[in-house]
């Protein structure tokens, strides 16, 4: 990966808007004594730098698999003062990346967060984010995922439907996942039952415990 500069910094339209909400669920659920807290699709980064500052002494280790945003993460970790913000990983979730080096060594993980991912990815990649996290996670570990959700069966406003409609057709296998449909695969994994959080925007957090 080249050096970043200044012009590799991205921003994310969503920051400012969810960044607070955001952390204040995740404040709620993880304990910040140590330990690595692992986020996939970190895109821009923003947000990576954002939690990272507010949850030190956490480790906040952020991973794409695009050189794009992997260059505009570094920039956004150059600009911080602490070492809560770990250097950028390249990951595609579809594989078995509990087994790479850069994570493996920070293993037991106290958290593996993914934001608006699994909707614009095919089922793999979800199939992929959970099998790892269950293989990384310490056990009371969270699960975090954010984004838009079909709840149980149910679309959520005509704004997501909508959103939904215009995924689905770019490409049928992405679209909104159902929550029931993730906790099934979570429950199949090893977690636990599945906390829903409505968030602004008629998103949602989805929490699960990893089990010892």
């Amino acid at each position: 990966m080249l050096p970043p500069t200044i012009g590799d910094l991205m921003r994310s339209p969503s920051f400012e808007r969810n960044a607070e909400p955001i952390l204040g669920e995740l404040r709620k659920r993880l304990n910040r004594d140590a330990g690595t807290v692992l986020e996939i699709g970190s895109g821009s980064g923003q947000h990576a730098a954002f939690f990272a500052e507010a949850l030190a002494p956490l480790t906040w280790l952020p991973t794409d698999p695009q050189t794009l945003h992997l260059r505009s993460i570094e920039a956004w970790r150059q600009m911080q003062s602490g070492e809560s913000l770990a250097a950028p990983v390249r990951l595609d979730a579809r594989r078995d990346w509990s087994a790479m080096p850069e994570i493996r060594d920070r293993a037991p993980l106290a958290g593996v967060y993914s934001q608006n991912v699994i909707h614009i990815a095919d089922w793999d990649v979800c199939e992929g984010l959970v099998a790892g996290a269950a293989r990384c996670l310490q056990p009371g570990g969270k699960l975090m995922l954010y984004g838009p959700f079909i709840v149980a069966g149910e679309m959520t406003g005509a704004g997501n439907r909508t959103f939904h409609a215009s995924l689905k057709a770019q490409d049928p296998d992405w679209g909104l996942r159902d929550t029931d449909d993730v906790a099934a695969l979570a429950k199949q994994h090893g977690f636990g039952r599945t906390e829903i959080v409505p968030m602004p925007s008629d998103n949602r957090m989805l929490f699960f415990d990893r089990l010892a």
